[in-house]
């Protein structure tokens, strides 16, 4: 188990969803509960699905949080593009938006690199220990015989 609150990509998806929750804002109201509340749990689901995965005990569950965070990145890049296209959103905040959630996904993806690389390693070494096994048994086998 991790401290998400360590996790660099943690704090930046933190901000960006403070920063989301301001602009969101100044949307129309009759988008509270549409657009509006779609971009705050999207964007919320980043941040929490990294805590959620830190609490698991492996580098395998976590792999699988930051891939459901990727997803909720994802739908905000789709969610802030449409609210953009309405007029709900001017373009500077857009942008500065669309930039720091680009950010957040390309340490998304490096961590679930890191996390892959780790299990790949780890993979590696099991298999390793395992044929290591196989050996001594087999040579222990014949020097008994």
């Amino acid at each position: 188990m991790r401290n998400y609150e360590d996790l660099e990509v943690w704090q930046k998806a933190h901000a960006l969803t403070i920063r989301l929750y301001q602009i969101t804002e100044d949307f129309p109201r009759a988008e509270m509960f549409g657009l509006t509340s779609q971009i705050r749990r999207a964007a919320a689901s980043i941040g929490a699905n990294l805590a959620e995965g830190c609490g698991t005990w492996t580098d395998l569950e976590l792999a699988r949080y930051v891939q459901i965070a990727m997803g909720s990145a994802s739908e905000v890049q789709n969610h802030l593009r449409l609210a953009r296209d309405l007029g709900f959103l001017d373009d500077p905040a857009f942008r500065a938006s669309t930039k720091a959630l680009i950010g957040v996904r390309q340490m998304l993806t490096a961590l679930l690199q890191t996390l892959r690389r780790t299990r790949k390693s780890f993979d590696s070494g099991s298999v390793l220990a395992k044929s290591e096994k196989r050996i001594a048994n087999s040579e222990t086998t014949r020097v008994t015989s």
